[in-house]
């Protein structure tokens, strides 16, 4: 479903004045979260001495921001976007404009940006799970890692819709506003490309 792009204001989730207000925030209050959360388990994964090396221990990192441009893609393309594939579902329409919906609505409010901490804590938490779970102790160092890649990203999602943009991110304030204003159904990448054209995903190039 497709609602009217609208360039100012602020739209609401829910109806319940408990939980609406846990739907935004101020953007410097979650990534000040989000970073406390990186630096807590990089501090508990040296204590636990999850690695026997530096560069073992960076490689995992660094390997994890990679790996956060792939996972990025597909939530994007498939769960954020989810009301695509199940146009006459009902959930779909509610979960897809939950996440995801309503910043195509209302692209410049900078409250959702990025995700609030309580419900983005909720997220952290339950993939920190898995990771432990397929991991085990490397999790201490590609969750952090993890969390950086999105930190990345939301540095320059929230730079492509609210502010002047620098020259090093032209080119992706021009994919990232192909996908809000003419192609929803591309251009999912926002970190990187590079899975938009390796999963045939890209806008024309005429555009």
């Amino acid at each position: 479903m497709h609602r009217e792009i609208k360039n100012e204001g602020q739209g609401a989730i829910f109806e319940n004045s408990f939980l609406e207000p846990l739907t935004k925030s101020p953007p410097y209050i979650s990534a000040t979260i989000y970073t406390i959360t990186v630096i807590a388990l990089l501090v508990i994964g040296y204590q636990m001495e999850v690695v026997d090396s530096f560069w073992t221990g960076a490689s995992i990192y660094l390997g994890a921001i990679f790996f956060w441009t792939f996972f990025e893609y597909f939530a994007h393309r498939y769960l954020f976007h989810i009301d695509e594939y199940f146009p006459k579902s009902d959930f779909a329409q509610k979960l897809a404009y939950t996440f995801h919906g309503i910043h195509h609505e209302y692209p410049r409010d900078k409250e959702r940006i990025i995700m609030p901490p309580v419900p983005g804590l909720m997220i952290v938490g339950l993939l920190y799970l898995f990771f432990l779970l397929v991991l085990g102790d490397y999790a201490y160092l590609f969750m952090p890692g993890f969390v950086t890649g999105y930190l990345l990203y939301t540095r320059i999602h929230y730079k492509t819709h609210t502010t002047p943009v620098p020259s090093y991110l032209k080119s992706q304030y021009r994919h990232h506003s192909l996908h809000h204003y003419k192609y929803p159904e591309k251009a999912f990448g926002i970190s990187t490309t590079l899975w938009d054209r390796i999963f045939g995903t890209m806008p024309p190039e005429e555009s």
